[in-house]
C-alpha cells in the first residue's frame, strides 16, 4: 500500500544513509522500522490488558493453591 508521510530533514537523510548502508530500498528500511516499533509495543497493550485482568482479582486472599506449591520452591533458591 503506498502512504506519504512528513520527516523531519535530519530522519530522512539518516534513513537514506542507513538504507544505503545496508543495501535495502528507502520501502523496506521503513517498512522494517515500523514492523520493530509495532512489534515492541504490542507487548506493552499485552502487559496492559494482563495488568488489567490482576488489578480485578482479590489479592487479599492469597490463593492457596499458589502458597502451597511455591512455599517448597523457595526453600530451594538461594537468596
Amino acid at each position: 500500500m503506498k502512504t506519504a508521510i512528513s520527516l523531519p530533514d535530519e530522519v530522512f537523510f539518516a534513513a537514506e544513509r542507513q538504507a544505503e548502508r545496508v543495501k535495502k530500498s528507502r520501502n523496506q528500511l521503513y517498512a522494517e522500522a515500523l514492523t520493530e516499533y509495532l512489534a515492541r509495543h504490542v507487548t506493552n497493550e499485552m502487559t496492559d490488558a494482563m495488568n488489567r485482568v490482576v488489578d480485578r482479582i482479590d489479592q487479599s486472599r492469597p490463593d492457596p493453591f499458589l502458597t502451597g506449591s511455591a512455599r517448597p520452591m523457595f526453600g530451594h533458591v538461594e537468596w
